[in-house]
């Protein structure tokens, strides 16, 4: 059975950049504006849903006209940002993989919020990325299996308030064993040795983000 790869589109920063990782995927929903960038750039979205209050009128028709399905909500009655109606949406799905672009932008608390999404991830053990033009942005709480794909630092950042047992096996700086807790930046800009390596932790969650200046 093919497996499910879903890509949320949601409305922060976008570009060119973007158009591979969407492909990776055989389902591919649209938030607001996410959707939108998703028409224009000639993929068909298999849900566009949110308030599409970042869009004119006509081109909440173009949306419309151009999803296989189309939800559209309040943008006062609703409890959720629109990006994570999306997440709920795709989890449903229970996909095998959760590729998050147009997660980041200039509104660092929409930017924050979607981060936490993540933690919905693990508790339906469904692995998700939040991947912009610089960053590749993952939780984990047991073993991740890190790739290289182009970036030059790997940074570990405590999401829980600890996180116990860390091991790196691939890493320019190794650690066996170790603890992290939150407000130390022991773990920033670490770098790989080889094309693929390990982190394993024991016990808490951790934010594991490859970048690139």
């Amino acid at each position: 059975m093919k497996e499910l790869v879903i890509a949320i589109c949601s409305g922060g920063t976008l570009g060119e950049w973007a158009i591979p990782y969407i492909k990776e995927a055989n389902y591919v929903i649209g938030a607001d504006r996410g959707a939108q960038f998703l028409i224009e750039h000639g993929i068909v979205p298999n849900i566009s849903l949110g308030d599409f209050d970042s869009v004119s009128s006509e081109q909440v028709t173009t949306i419309q006209r151009n999803s296989k399905q189309f939800i559209g909500f309040d943008a006062i009655d609703k409890d959720y940002t629109d990006s994570q109606l999306a997440y709920m949406h795709a989890l449903e799905q229970k996909p095998n993989k959760i590729i998050f672009v147009g997660a980041l932008g200039s509104r660092y608390d929409h930017s924050l919020a979607s981060i936490q999404l993540l933690e919905l991830s693990l508790k339906y053990n469904i692995p998700s990325m939040i991947i912009d033009q610089h960053n590749t942005i993952q939780l984990m709480n047991d073993t991740l299996n890190v790739s290289r794909n182009g970036y030059r630092y790997v940074s570990l950042i405590p999401y829980s308030e600890e996180v116990t047992g860390i091991t790196l096996h691939g890493f320019k700086y190794p650690l066996t064993d170790a603890t992290l807790t939150k407000g130390h930046s022991i773990g920033i800009s670490n770098e790989l040795l080889t094309d693929q390596a390990t982190v394993s932790i024991k016990s808490g969650k951790l934010l594991v983000i490859q970048s690139n200046d």
